[in-house]
C-alpha cells in the first residue's frame, strides 16, 4: 500500500493525473456496426421568436420533437428509430437550444444590455409612493411595478421620475405638490445609496451607471407646477428639474405656445430643461419645434399611424421631430402601443423609419396606472422587448442608440445650449399678463 502511494504521489508530482489517457483507437468498420441509429433533429418552432412560449415548444431539456408519417422518414444510417409506430411523434435525444431559440436571444440581449443599458423616460413612481405607507426599494415591493432588483435584472441605468400630478391641481396647489414630490424623491433617494443615484447631467448619469447605480431624473413635470412664473421655474430648476411637459396650461392650449408660452420655452432652453410635447396638442409640438433651440422629447408618444391616442404622434409629426433632432420615447402601454411585445416592436420599427435611428427611445411608463403588455408587465422586462428587436435584424449601433445613447445625446445637448444661452441672454423677467394680456 505504502508502495501504491509513492506511486501516485509521484505521478500527481509529474503531472501525470491531469492528463487524460489517449483514447485507444478502435476499428473504422466495427465502430461503424455498433453505432446507434439517430434521427436528425428539426429544429423547433417556425421562427424561434423569442416570446413564444406556446405549448408546441415544451419537450424535454435537449431533446427534439421529430414527427414522421412512416418508419422511412426517421432511417438515418439503415436503421430504423427502435418501438416507433407509424404516424407517432417521437422525442429524439438532441442537441441543447438552437443558437436562434428564445433562451438563446434573451442570454444575447442581456448581454448586450450589460454594455447599453436602458434610460427610461417615465416612471410614475413617486406619486405611487406617496401612497404606501412603508417601502424598501432596495431589497424589493411588491406595491410597485419598479424597485432596485428589478431595475437591475431589466438593466435599467438611468430613469425619468415623473413629477406629473393628478388633474384638478392648479396654481399655489400645483406649485406646493411638486414641490413636496421632489422633497419625496430626494427622500427616497438618500434612503437608497446603494441602488439610486440622483443626478442632473449627461455625465453625473454616466458616472452614476458605472458605479453601478440607477441614475434618477427629476421630471418631467406638469406645467401647472410653474404657476405662470419664471422665476417658478428657474427654482424648481434649481432644485434638480430637467424636463416640463407644454401641456395643461393657458400658455400652452389647443391654440398652441402664447407668447409667454414661446417665453418659458426660451428660458428652459438657457437653464438646460427639456421640453416635453407628450400630449401637447398639434399646435403647440409644431411652435415647440420653431422656437426651441434644445432638442425637444415626448416621454410618453408612439406612433398614431399603427394605434390612434392622443398622445401618439401623426407621421408629419414624427418627421419634424426627426429633423429638428428630438427624441419619441416609446411607452409600453396596452393603450398606446398594443397587448404584446410585437406590438411595441412594430412602434419602435415605425418611429424609427419616420424620425431616424437617433430619434427613438424608450419609456417603461410603469407606476402610472396603465395596463401594459403581455411579458412587459414591470421594469425587469426590457431584455424581452430587445431579444424581439435583435429577432428582427435591429444593428447593434441602432440598439445602442435606442437603449441609451439617444437619451446622453439629448441631455449633452441641452446642457450645451443652455452654457451657450446664458452667455448672451439674462434671466426673464417677463410675466404672462405682460405678454398674454
Amino acid at each position: 500500500m505504502a508502495d501504491l502511494q509513492d506511486e501516485l504521489q509521484a505521478a500527481g508530482e509529474a503531472g501525470e493525473l491531469d492528463t487524460p489517457p489517449a483514447p485507444t483507437r478502435a476499428d473504422p468498420a466495427r465502430e461503424r456496426d455498433r453505432r446507434p441509429p439517430v434521427a436528425e433533429p428539426i429544429p423547433p418552432g417556425a421562427d424561434g421568436h423569442p416570446d413564444d412560449g406556446e405549448a408546441d415548444d415544451v419537450r424535454p431539456h435537449g431533446a427534439t420533437d421529430v414527427r414522421r408519417g412512416g418508419a422511412d422518414d426517421v432511417r438515418r444510417g439503415g436503421a430504423d428509430v427502435p418501438g416507433a409506430a407509424d404516424g407517432e411523434a417521437v422525442v429524439v435525444a438532441g442537441p441543447a437550444a438552437s443558437p436562434s431559440s428564445p433562451s438563446s436571444e434573451l442570454a444575447e440581449a442581456d448581454a448586450f444590455l450589460d454594455a447599453h443599458p436602458v434610460a427610461d423616460g417615465y416612471s410614475g413612481l413617486p406619486w405611487v409612493l406617496r401612497q404606501l405607507p412603508r417601502y424598501d426599494l432596495e431589497l424589493g415591493e411588491g406595491g410597485v411595478d419598479t424597485d432596485v432588483p428589478r431595475m437591475r435584472k431589466g438593466h435599467i441605468g438611468a430613469l425619468f421620475w415623473s413629477l406629473h400630478l393628478p388633474e384638478g391641481l392648479e396654481g399655489e396647489r400645483a406649485v406646493g405638490a411638486t414641490l413636496e414630490q421632489l422633497d419625496l424623491v430626494r427622500t427616497v433617494v438618500d434612503a437608497h445609496p446603494e441602488g439610486l443615484r440622483l443626478t442632473y447631467s449627461a455625465g453625473e448619469t454616466t458616472d452614476a451607471r458605472n458605479c453601478g447605480r440607477v441614475a434618477v431624473l427629476l421630471g418631467p413635470a406638469g406645467a401647472p407646477a410653474i404657476g405662470d412664473s419664471l422665476a417658478i421655474l428657474r427654482s424648481l430648476h434649481a432644485l434638480g428639474l430637467k424636463a416640463l411637459t407644454l401641456a395643461g396650461a393657458s400658455w400652452a392650449g389647443e391654440s398652441g405656445l402664447s407668447r409667454f408660452g414661446e417665453e418659458v420655452v426660451r428660458e428652459m432652453n438657457r437653464l438646460g430643461v427639456l421640453a416635453d410635447l407628450s400630449g401637447a396638442c398639434e399646435e403647440t409640438v409644431r411652435r415647440a419645434l420653431a422656437v426651441s433651440r434644445a432638442p425637444v422629447v415626448c416621454t410618453r408618444s408612439a406612433a398614431a399611424a399603427l394605434r390612434s391616442h392622443p398622445a401618439n404622434l401623426p407621421d408629419d409629426l414624427l418627421a419634424a421631430l426627426g429633423e429638428a433632432r428630438g427624441l419619441c420615447m416609446v411607452p409600453l402601454t396596452a393603450e398606446q402601443t398594443g397587448p404584446s411585445v410585437r406590438d411595441v416592436a412594430d412602434h419602435l420599427d415605425h418611429v424609427r423609419a419616420i424620425a431616424g435611428p437617433e430619434c427613438v427611445g424608450l419609456s417603461g411608463t410603469y407606476d402610472s396606472g396603465a395596463a401594459h403588455p403581455r411579458d412587459l408587465t414591470d421594469a425587469s422586462c426590457y431584455p424581452r422587448l430587445v431579444a424581439e428587436l435583435m429577432h428582427r435584424g435591429w444593428p447593434e449601433p441602432d440598439l445602442a442608440l435606442l437603449t441609451w445613447g439617444n437619451v446622453q445625446r439629448v441631455l449633452r445637448t441641452a446642457d450645451f445650449t443652455a452654457r451657450a444661452a446664458r452667455d448672451r441672454r439674462e434671466a426673464s423677467t417677463a410675466r404672462i399678463a405682460e405678454l398674454d394680456g
